[in-house]
């Protein structure tokens, strides 16, 4: 097999990943970049439709119209009614006792001065 040497200009962030995978697979640079072209140039030529988020079924037709109702609203508008939701919300929860809750913290600090700003 006959080679020839060519030089190519690419994006750093695309040389970078395409050394990454080179030295993941112990190859070198050049064959990862034969490998992707051969791939490229003589793989399926499929062209392949977006798989749809929401179903045909009338559930998925039904959530796929509220999403665009909700999308034509501004951020207000919808902050607003995503307030109301939880205010409904919570007015028709029923009251069980105290909530429980779990909290991360990334320092004992970070800790002592929630529970100090916290104590009742």
């Amino acid at each position: 097999m006959a080679f020839a040497r060519i030089a190519i200009t690419l994006p750093q962030e695309l040389l970078a990943a395409t050394d990454a995978r080179a030295k993941e697979s112990d190859r070198s640079r050049s064959r990862v970049i034969v490998e992707a072209l051969r791939a490229y140039l003589t793989g399926p030529q499929i062209v392949r439709e977006p798989v749809p988020a929401y179903g045909p079924d009338a559930v998925g037709v039904a959530r796929r119209d509220h999403l665009e109702r909700d999308l034509a609203r501004s951020p207000a508008e919808r902050l607003r009614a995503a307030e109301e939701v939880a205010r409904v919300a919570q007015s028709k929860r029923p009251r069980r006792g105290p909530v429980q809750q779990i909290i991360g913290f990334d320092s004992y600090e970070d800790f002592y001065e929630w529970k100090k700003a916290n104590r009742a």
